[in-house]
């Protein structure tokens, strides 16, 4: 399975190289005729970067060398995708000049116009993409689940923070100002908190802007563990995370008290652990006809939960693609690979993620968290006595 995953980046390369290679032939095609050699060398030189870094990546010799092709793909996409949005440009201009009977009175000013558009366009992609990875949206969604609870439970949440040198103190200070103003009762983050280690976090005391912000929450704060957050730094990220307040659920349940009534919170490890639990098994120690909520990474096993007491699922993981057209690709492979749906017997978020992953750029996706608002059905009066503990 590795092999073909490495056999797929390496055509992909090849591929996003050549598209990027004669996008840019066309785009420097005016200036040709004064330097003869420089679409060939542009040619050259794109293969060389997308080679020459792909090496450095398998050698190691390049600090983080994953950005670094994450990066250059990146200018290659956009590249390819500014190619193809002027092409539709100057295939509607045509159209529009046909059907109105007209003519090109000089083609040259109309061939400099597009690739001025084209430049535009090109850092219009990156603005863009930059402004949707740091500037979240607050998405709301209002669920009634079927059982008896007293009042509404106000759960913000935030997965894939992915807190590192490019998403840090700032972006957690941000996250405290939207979930007071969101007036949340509860912040919930399903995995994937630190980016592969705790170097940054170390490095610039964000545990520090994590404690005032599990200050803030009257509920506070509860996590679970994602795939980066597995990746051999397993026990730093437990130590950072719990230091700092956040209440870790590994594989663990927990019973909290909202407004007298019990709600029970379930937290399972990403399948990157191999030895994690089972749903069906973590919910043995649960009460099920009383208020459930999961916390479950990946989106993987949302049919089987369908099926399961489980009134709410809370997951990240997928990013919703991150950069188009990745979206389409992730709904494919999953029942439900971003959004809300209430399927079976529960109701199923899936974030794109409060942060982003390796390279600081969204583009069809938006960095966000979710404010859910749970209600249920009215509930029984009864003695605080037959409540379990």
């Amino acid at each position: 399975m590795r092999y073909v995953f490495f056999i797929t980046i390496i055509v992909l390369l090849q591929l996003f190289s050549l598209g990027t290679a004669l996008s840019l032939q066309w785009w420097l095609q005016p200036w040709a005729a004064l330097m003869p050699m420089l679409q060939t060398a542009v040619f050259i030189a794109v293969f060389i970067i997308s080679n020459g870094l792909l090496l450095l990546s398998v050698t190691k010799l390049l600090a983080n060398s994953y950005r670094w092709v994450s990066g250059w793909m990146l200018v290659m996409h956009f590249i390819i995708l500014t190619a193809v949005l002027t092409s539709l440009l100057y295939g509607g201009y045509w159209l529009i000049i046909m059907l109105s009977g007209g003519f090109i009175n000089d083609l040259g000013m109309v061939e400099l116009g597009l690739r001025a558009c084209a430049l535009f366009i090109f850092i219009g992609l990156f603005v863009y993409a930059l402004y949707s990875a740091y500037v979240p949206v607050v998405r709301k969604q209002t669920i009634n689940i079927n059982k008896p609870m007293q009042g509404q439970l106000r759960i913000a949440v935030a997965s894939d923070l992915h807190l590192g040198r490019l998403f840090g103190s700032s972006a957690i200070d941000r996250l405290r100002r939207l979930v007071i103003q969101s007036k949340a009762d509860i912040l919930l983050m399903p995995g994937d908190i630190m980016d592969d280690n705790t170097q940054a976090f170390t490095a610039y005391d964000m545990a520090t802007n994590l404690a005032e912000l599990c200050e803030t929450l009257p509920y506070g704060v509860y996590a679970t563990l994602g795939n980066h957050d597995l990746y051999g730094h397993e026990k730093s990220i437990i130590n950072s995370l719990r230091t700092a307040g956040v209440q870790l659920l590994n594989d663990q349940v927990l019973r909290l008290t909202h407004q007298g009534q019990p709600i029970w919170l379930v937290g399972r490890f990403d399948n990157h652990k191999s030895q994690r639990m089972a749903t069906t098994e973590l919910l043995t120690q649960v009460n099920t006809d009383e208020p459930v909520i999961l916390l479950d990474h990946r989106p993987s096993d949302i049919l089987e939960h369908s099926a399961l007491p489980i009134d709410l699922q809370v997951s990240g993981h997928t990013h919703n693609g991150q950069i188009f057209p990745a979206n389409f690709i992730v709904n494919a492979i999953n029942r439900l690979g971003y959004g809300y749906e209430a399927i079976g017997r529960g109701h199923f978020v899936v974030s794109s993620g409060y942060g982003f992953w390796g390279i600081p750029f969204r583009l069809g996706s938006r960095s966000e968290i979710w404010l859910i608002t749970m209600t249920g059905k009215e509930a029984i009066s009864r003695p605080a006595s037959i409540i379990k503990s």
